[in-house]
């Protein structure tokens, strides 16, 4: 298991040879200060820092890696571990292992990965939900999309801009290794770690690019600054007047397009957002004209334009980290490694398809 230093960093203790001291090598190689390697030196970036070895006092024939803790910045960090290649078991294996482990996971060389487990932080029950590796092995190639859409699910609505900012951060690792020929990973894995709290942070509208352009109704913003949350909407309550209340769920990180016809008769029903800061219990409020005829029917999509479309960039600013681990198999090669780049693939296509549907 993985255990905390006093000071912050992690400790992975080694596994026993040669696993462990390849591993060691590995990280000694790609952190070396002398290291003038670009293709070692850009590795770096997609890798947790590392410390060097340390020892306890009490056992000192006990040797950790002492590495970065990726989820110590995050204050609910939602953590997914899956196993990236088309074989879980490296050149030198014996026929014994090959088996053992394609019989772990009979699909790994047609996924192309694995799910190892997941921690989720539910905002709506304020609770974790964790899945093992069995939860993994269970997915086929028609239930791993919903299967790896669980990890995005705030308990209320499906974090599609850390889906998006995971994608752009495992297309760079990608990148990575389209272009080097030196290493084949083995049994190595991607860990995904992203904020699961509700945390609102402000936009200017400066920023936002409307969908047509046309002048902002009055009263809709104040001082040009918008908070920002998460795609859900919940319709609170439908009055007499006809005056619909709706909560805009925590972390929006879209705003939609407006209608063209919000706003064309100001003296019809008035629509009422209300977004409400979990952190501070206070609530601001704003209000834009919305026609009743617009409203009959089902009120979400009519809710729907009445946003602003965020320009693309902002999908970035999801608080995401997208880091390999694991590196007990990593062989000095003169070939693409052509099964990881698979797996990764693999992964950005279903990435993809959470996030398009």
């Amino acid at each position: 298991g993985i255990l905390q230093h006093p000071d912050g960093t992690v400790l992975k203790q080694l596994q026993p040879p040669p696993r462990g001291p390849r591993e060691q090598e590995f990280y000694n190689k790609v952190y070396d200060s002398k290291c003038c390697d670009s293709i070692l030196l850009e590795l770096r970036e997609y890798l947790p820092k590392y410390f060097g070895v340390w020892s306890p006092p009490t056992a000192p024939n006990d040797t950790y890696l002492k590495l970065e803790d990726v989820t110590r910045k995050f204050n609910k960090p939602c953590i997914m571990d899956v196993k990236i290649g088309q074989k879980s078991y490296d050149p030198y294996a014996s026929a014994e292992k090959i088996q053992q482990q394609v019989s772990k996971y009979p699909l790994m060389e047609e996924i192309g990965f694995l799910v190892l487990g997941m921690r989720v932080y539910h905002v709506s029950s304020d609770s974790y939900e964790t899945q093992n590796q069995h939860y993994g092995r269970s997915l086929t190639k028609e239930t791993v999309k919903d299967g790896i859409s669980k990890f995005f699910h705030s308990g209320y609505c499906l974090r599609k801009d850390v889906v998006a900012a995971s994608i752009q951060k495992v297309e760079k690792i990608l990148e990575w290794f389209e272009g080097q020929t030196q290493l084949n990973f083995y049994a190595s894995s991607l860990l995904f770690v992203y904020e699961g709290s509700c945390q609102a942070t402000t936009v200017r509208l400066s920023d936002v690019t409307l969908a047509e352009k046309r002048r902002v109704p009055k009263g809709l913003l104040s001082g040009g600054d918008v908070l920002e949350y998460n795609n859900n909407i919940h319709v609170i309550n439908s009055t007499e007047n006809g005056k619909i209340e709706a909560s805009v769920g925590k972390g929006l990180s879209k705003f939609y397009a407006l209608h063209k016809k919000a706003c064309s008769k100001r003296h019809h029903s008035q629509l009422s957002l209300k977004v409400e800061n979990s952190e501070q219990d206070n609530v601001w409020k704003t209000s834009t004209c919305i026609t009743q005829e617009h409203l009959n029917g089902n009120v979400l999509p009519q809710l729907e334009k009445v946003f602003y479309h965020m320009p693309a960039e902002t999908k970035e600013s999801a608080n995401v980290e997208v880091r390999m681990i694991d590196f007990a198999h990593v062989f000095p090669s003169n070939t693409k490694d052509e099964g990881y780049i698979y797996g990764l693939k693999n992964l950005i296509t279903v990435l993809q398809n959470i996030l398009d549907n």
